[in-house]
């Protein structure tokens, strides 16, 4: 199967197994939200931010109140998703610039995106994707891993990561990709124990049946 056959059965696949409905796994109601959670989520689960941003979102009800916030507070407020000193000055800082620069608007631009404090391009591209539906790749670890291993890629490097997707993947499955391959790599497609023989995409993944990097052969169960 020639490699453009096979990127079309996977998302196929994946369309058939998931859906084509956009979701996002950080809770949120505003743009600044979700800005604010990917930030947090760096080195973090979705499930122990959304427990912080429950309460967080409460006490801080707009970007003024971020902007204003005390630092050693709001430390305390996000201690639980870890990295929580840079986290909290990134997200006052951040809370700033959106109000001093952008009128309380998150931009879309990317490069407008990507030199507010904190906020590289996955956090970019999450908001691009989920905020204003331009399409995007978003590269977090499932995206790198699992799209090593079916060969869409072959950089440890996010951004080149990103980049090297956006040339084998339809623009209409940019933002469903990052979407279903962190469901795929959280219930099937598990960094410490991939459950190859449960996999739906088994039959068109180079990796199928082995562990660490594609190509190297894991040792038969029977």
């Amino acid at each position: 199967m020639k490699k453009n056959e096979r990127v079309r059965a996977i998302l196929d696949a994946l369309d058939r197994e998931y859906g084509t409905d956009y979701r996002c796994y950080l809770d949120h109601e505003t743009a600044y939200e979700l800005l604010f959670s990917t930030i947090m989520s760096a080195q973090c689960t979705d499930e122990r931010v959304n427990k912080v941003t429950e309460k967080l979102y409460k006490k801080y009800r707009n970007l003024e109140d971020f902007a204003a916030a005390d630092l050693e507070e709001l430390k305390k407020d996000i201690y639980q998703t870890g990295f929580y000193n840079n986290k909290a000055k990134n997200i006052i800082a951040c809370a700033k610039v959106l109000l001093e620069k952008y009128g309380g608007e998150v931009p879309s631009d990317i490069d407008e995106l990507t030199s507010l404090p904190g906020v590289g391009r996955k956090t970019a591209n999450v908001i691009r994707g989920n905020i204003y539906n331009i399409p995007s790749i978003v590269v977090d670890t499932h995206v790198k891993r699992i799209s090593r291993k079916l060969g869409l890629t072959d950089t440890d490097d996010p951004v080149k990561a990103e980049y090297e997707l956006m040339k084998v993947l339809p623009e209409d499955h940019w933002i469903l990709w990052n979407i279903d391959i962190i469901t795929l790599g959280r219930t099937i497609c598990r960094a410490q124990n991939p459950d190859c023989e449960a996999c739906f995409l088994r039959e068109l993944c180079p990796s199928a049946g082995r562990s660490g990097k594609p190509g190297m052969a894991r040792k038969s169960r029977a």
